[in-house]
């Protein structure tokens, strides 16, 4: 029997970062553009070696974001990125791209904080009209800033949901503050009608999941594998349906696992939490999203028909309208018939 192909598998996209999402050619590119200097974990072709759960590990991962988004410089670079994120993820099989950024970090090359976000909206725009992938945003609050400065980003996710954000999220390193320091963002953002999608449950333990649960009322946990350790607290992620963006690459690449086989598939499969498989940050981990699903078939032994239901699963935790939803569904369907 033929091996279905995991790259026409329909499945929606939920955890991609924005520079993240960068062709390593394009990094190239741009930074000979603008004059910058990439260190050889950039330029070399080859992910770099990173280990960040430690201090010194997660500030090498931040340092060589930081030097690939201060290559992002003029609107055109960002349409270009955006579309070319749009067209990998299409390669992909994904019909549904949830993009996440800081338009904070961008706003000093682009004019300000509502015109980086206009431009990066406006890209997003363009590029679902161009490759026919559904595309929406998740705004996300740096938790190394100040509150206030995440209470401000979720006024302005409000203010321009209708131009297709879909989401607020708290991004980078758990270890700094509490999520309870950005309760006031999060009830501003849920007020507004936008889904609370922070990050936990990666570099720290089950405990920073609760926190995301009960301080954020969070509706989708950007990754939440470590809620593994606690089965009390799967049973919870399973009893009210609230979606793990698990990017297993990622997970490995960062050092939270050893290996492939250690991320905790099966153990959240097995009890019932639903999950989107996605990418993180494929510029930096070196793989993209159909990748994710060709470790949890190779690895983790996932059926088609699992893979099929993790497909659907991501699905049905899209912020879709209803009938495209019904439409990909049908699609996986398809797929497995």
């Amino acid at each position: 029997m033929a091996v279905r192909d995991l790259r026409t598998l329909p499945k929606a996209h939920l955890h991609l970062h924005f520079t993240g999402s960068m062709r390593p050619s394009t990094l190239l590119e741009l930074a000979d553009k603008y004059g910058v200097h990439l260190p050889a974990a950039l330029s070399g072709g080859e992910p770099p070696k990173l280990r960040a759960t430690d201090e010194r590990g997660w500030f090498r991962f931040q340092r060589l974001y930081d030097i690939a988004r201060s290559c992002l410089r003029e609107p055109e670079d960002i349409r270009r990125l955006v579309r070319e994120a749009a067209e990998e993820d299409v390669r992909d099989g994904s019909h549904w791209l949830e993009i996440q950024v800081d338009p904070t970090s961008y706003a000093p090359r682009l004019g300000g904080l509502i015109p980086a976000l206009e431009i990066i909206l406006d890209a997003v725009e363009s590029a679902e009209r161009d490759t026919g992938l559904g595309m929406r945003v998740v705004v996300a609050a740096n938790r190394m800033k100040h509150p206030l400065d995440a209470r401000t980003l979720a006024r302005l996710a409000v203010r321009f949901r209708d131009r297709g954000i879909v989401g607020f999220g708290l991004s980078n390193d758990e270890r700094r503050g509490f999520a309870r320091d950005f309760d006031r963002a999060f009830a501003i953002a849920r007020a507004g009608g936008l889904l609370a999608a922070p990050h936990g449950g990666e570099l720290t333990g089950p405990f920073s999941v609760r926190d995301c649960l009960d301080d954020l009322q969070a509706t989708r946990i950007g990754h939440g594998v470590r809620a593994a350790e606690e089965p009390e607290l799967l049973a919870r992620l399973a009893e009210r349906s609230i979606t793990c963006e698990v990017c297993p690459a990622s997970n490995v690449a960062l050092g939270v696992y050893d290996k492939p086989g250690d991320v905790p598939l099966r153990t959240l499969w097995d009890a019932g939490v639903p999950m989107a498989l996605g990418a993180d940050d494929p510029l930096l981990f070196g793989s993209r999203l159909a990748a994710q699903y060709a470790i949890a078939r190779e690895t983790h032994g996932f059926t088609d028909e699992q893979l099929a239901e993790l497909a659907r699963q991501s699905v049905r935790g899209a912020s879709m309208p209803q009938e495209r939803r019904e439409r990909t569904l049908a699609a996986v369907d398809d797929w497995l018939a």
